[in-house]
């Protein structure tokens, strides 16, 4: 299980500022429900333009988004425009405590809502002369397809964040969690910023074991991300429906690495034979279609 902060945990069981504003001034839309995370954004201000009022959120998530949005409407509401704009997504994490850095994205996800906010309200009402962000020419170009990230979003999170590593890019943003396409074009990005390109290539670059090129030929090491999303759309996709043709069901309630929570339902969870279930068709599915290291336990 993740590592929380009590602060977490009271935004995720108590948020603050649940809705929508009916009379939002602008409205940020961000993530996509089908990938995990998605979070709408209400911001209204003051009726000098100043300040902001008030601040509402939906959104559909884990509790590091729950906790990240409920917090981040905290933290606006009566702060002044510009000093929000200023605002990152570390200080989302800080005001909470910290979150594991598996789950920074979340609060990364809090901070593009409200720049989408502040665009769609540059957009309705040019006469409020909002502060824009500062861009560069290719910034809105998507390097990964899977999650809709760009070269801007991608940068950015490796500048405020002092990222140094593809796999902390993919905490962050989860660029390169999905089929991994965009991973070399990621580096190519850090490389850039942390001024390595120069120096990369002048590196002569190891041979790969034949065991690693093995791997990489065919799909390579699965990131945190791709494994959790292959278990969940096996488990939706495969283990459900043959559960549920039989008058039985399953919930996923958890995944830790290569530990796999669930909760038997229906005809499942009152089954004398609900353990060879387990590993005769569940598990076997997972450690078939994920990973052969795959393990499942079951909680009431």
């Amino acid at each position: 299980m993740w590592d929380y902060t009590d602060k977490v945990r009271d935004h995720f069981q108590n948020p603050r500022n649940v809705g929508v504003l009916e009379d939002a001034d602008g409205i940020g839309e961000v993530g996509n429900i089908i990938c995990g995370d998605a979070m709408k954004l209400s911001v209204k201000l003051t009726e000098d333009k100043k300040r902001i009022a008030d601040a509402r959120f939906q959104t559909f998530g884990c509790a590091s988004a729950i906790a990240s949005a409920s917090a981040l409407t905290e933290m606006l509401k009566d702060r002044t425009v510009e000093d929000a704009s200023k605002l990152t997504n570390q200080d989302i994490a800080d005001y909470l405590g910290s979150l594991p850095e598996a789950k920074m994205h979340c609060s990364v996800m809090g901070m593009e809502a409200f720049q989408a906010a502040l665009a769609d309200i540059r957009k309705k009402h040019p006469e409020y002369n909002l502060p824009g962000p500062a861009t560069e020419e290719g910034d809105d170009r998507v390097v990964c397809e899977c999650f809709n990230v760009t070269v801007g979003k991608i940068r950015e999170v490796i500048r405020l964040n002092k990222l140094t590593t593809v796999e902390q890019v993919t905490y962050y943003t989860k660029a390169g969690g999905g089929c991994g396409g965009c991973k070399e074009e990621i580096q190519k990005i850090l490389d850039e910023e942390l001024g390595q390109a120069a120096q990369a290539e002048a590196k002569p670059q190891a041979t790969p074991s034949p065991i690693a090129q093995t791997i990489k030929e065919n799909v390579g090491p699965l990131t945190p991300f791709q494994k959790m999303r292959m278990i969940q759309t096996t488990f939706d996709s495969v283990i459900r429906p043959g559960l549920q043709d039989d008058g039985g069901d399953a919930e996923l309630v958890d995944v830790e690495g290569d530990k796999v929570t669930i909760r038997l339902q229906g005809h499942c969870a009152t089954c004398a034979l609900a353990d060879k279930t387990i590993e005769h068709w569940i598990e076997a599915k997972l450690r078939e279609q994920v990973s052969a290291a795959i393990t499942v336990t079951a909680v009431k």
